[in-house]
């Protein structure tokens, strides 16, 4: 069952329970957030407590088959009506058997006024700064517009070694270099603050909820790709997940219960395996 490089079509509960225990290192993930999602086969109003219970099999399963030196990142939303819904499902997680060892923000959009940017950022900024990422306006008198959300790092015991430069930045100002740096490298940890753009699609999205293929990537480098011999995403969608992981020459393994999805997720992994082939 968990022949590398395969997407399976059935639910993430069966999928998972077919799997040996401890058998996959690094779960990334998104699992709808119940908020009326447009999907073509899953419900996304369920009641909020039976949406919850079925997190915490998710957690449940998810523990049993990561190995105990393994990682989760669970990329959860919610909506500006209800900004609750991330940390109800990352308790269903600490409920059952995971340690929260980071709790990452991926920023979706971010506007940087020039007199913010500091003394290295200055050449070449416009006078009004820039703004970058994805920004879609909301007609709201009560709310700011939702530009971020969490990635939670979990883990069996809190005590996982990552890669943390794997995701690495330069400094800017490089005396840190040789004030900071051991081994004397330009890199530095970026954070738990991840500016991930959405990528541009002109015609319309394929699925309601898809994230970034950047995203899965990042999370698995910052587990670390040489401790990394599975990865399982198990509401794979339309694939991002795995495409990540051609990219990075990790096996991988999937849950799919939309069969179009299936289709589309399995076309992006043999459009990026024909690039790796060149």
């Amino acid at each position: 069952m968990n022949e590398p490089g395969v997407i399976h079509l059935c639910d993430c509960i069966t999928g998972m329970n077919r799997l040996p225990a401890g058998s996959v290192d690094v779960i990334v993930t998104s699992p709808p957030y119940n908020i009326g999602k447009p999907y073509t086969t899953y419900d996304d109003t369920v009641p909020r407590n039976g949406y919850l219970l079925w997190m915490e099999d998710v957690a449940r399963a998810s523990a049993r088959v990561l190995s105990d030196a393994g990682s989760f990142y669970l990329n959860v939303g919610g909506s500006l009506k209800d900004p609750w819904i991330p940390m109800d499902v990352a308790m269903q997680f600490r409920n059952n058997g995971f340690v929260l060892q980071n709790m990452i923000h991926w920023i979706k959009s971010i506007a940087l006024p020039k007199a913010d940017m500091g003394r290295f950022y200055t050449s070449g900024i416009p006078e009004n700064g820039v703004a970058v990422g994805h920004y879609k306006p909301i007609n709201s008198l009560r709310f700011h517009n939702d530009c971020h959300e969490f990635i939670f790092h979990f883990t069996k015991t809190g005590e996982v070694p990552i890669d943390r430069l794997a995701t690495g930045v330069p400094y800017q100002d490089k005396s840190n270099v040789k004030r900071w740096v051991k081994k004397k490298q330009d890199l530095r940890d970026r954070g738990n603050t991840w500016f991930i753009p959405y990528e541009t699609i002109r015609e319309e999205r394929p699925h309601p909820a898809v994230f970034p293929v950047r995203l899965p990537e990042m999370c698995i480098l910052d587990h670390g790709t040489d401790r990394c011999g599975l990865v399982m995403d198990p509401f794979m969608g339309i694939g991002s997940t795995a495409v990540a992981a051609v990219r990075l020459g990790i096996p991988f393994i999937g849950f799919e219960i939309d069969e179009g999805y299936k289709k589309i997720a399995e076309e992006r992994i043999a459009a990026e395996l024909s690039i790796r082939s060149l």
